[in-house]
This record gives structure tokens, C-alpha cells and sequence, in this order.
């Protein structure tokens, strides 16, 4: 990783994903700080409040969540000119080709498919980590927007 520390965000209602995702952090030792939100309205709500002063680095969206879901969240993020270039990986359970190609064309950064195997989560995060690094935090064409572990 080319940054000296990342500041992640992760949006998921799951405890038990967001247990995984912490741990999964931990075990890699990278140098990262990670801030937790459980439904789409906390999140937007930590958007708004840290928008000029402490944005993410990244922030990792799962798409079924409560109050508001990924989608709605995606489209407003998209929206608003502050935090437009904020890169966004959605972080769902579904690999469906409909929602994947969905994701790419409203302007999601990558896409991960939640492994169930531990050892598998860290090394998708740790490559997702990287990629966004190398590429400086562009989308990539759509055949490379899917990352697995």
C-alpha cells in the first residue's frame, strides 16, 4: 500500500460480518483505522458530519441494510459533490450479474463478494486494500470491478 494509514468505513447491519471484517483487519496488521455504521441513514448521517474533515480513505457498503439500503446510499453519495470521489466497495452476500453490473454503472469503485471463509475475507480485504492503492482510486473497466480473494 502506497498511504502510510487508511481510514475505513464500514456500512453493514451484520454484527457478525462486521466481527469478521474487524478481525480480518487485525490479523493483516495493516495500518488502518475502521469506524462502523449498521444501517444506511447512520451512515449517511456520518457522511454529513465528517464530509470536510475526516472522509474515509474507503468505504465498504453492504447493499441490504435497514432504514436505507446500499442502493439509496450509493445514488446520494453519487449525488453530492463533497463526497462524489469517495471510493466505494460494495460488500454484499449477492453476486448477481444484474445488481454487480448495476453497481458498476452508478459509479461503485469495486465489488466483493462476502467470502465465508475466514482466511478468504482476509485476503480479499487485504487485495482490496492494494488495488485501490495502486489504481488511485479509480473504477477499473468492468471486467477487473468484481474482486476476489
Amino acid at each position: 500500500m502506497n498511504k502510510q494509514h487508511y481510514n475505513l468505513l464500514l456500512a453493514d447491519d451484520d454484527e457478525d460480518d462486521c466481527a469478521f471484517f474487524k478481525e480480518a483487519l487485525d490479523e493483516l496488521s495493516l495500518p488502518v483505522s475502521l469506524v462502523v455504521v449498521n444501517d444506511g441513514v447512520q451512515l449517511m448521517d456520518y457522511l454529513a458530519a465528517n464530509s470536510f474533515k475526516n472522509l474515509p480513505d474507503i468505504l465498504f457498503l453492504d447493499l441490504n441494510m435497514p432504514r436505507k439500503n446500499g442502493h439509496e446510499c450509493l445514488k446520494e453519495i453519487k449525488e453530492i459533490e463533497e463526497l462524489h470521489t469517495l471510493p466505494i466497495i460494495i460488500f454484499s452476500t449477492s453476486l448477481d450479474t444484474e445488481i454487480v453490473d448495476l453497481m458498476y454503472k452508478k459509479g461503485a469503485t469495486y465489488y466483493i463478494r462476502k467470502p465465508g471463509e475466514f482466511s478468504k475475507l482476509k485476503k480479499v480485504i487485504g487485495n482490496a486494500l492494494d488495488v485501490v492503492s495502486e489504481n488511485k482510486l479509480k473504477q477499473p473497466v468492468r471486467e477487473h470491478f468484481v474482486l476476489q480473494p
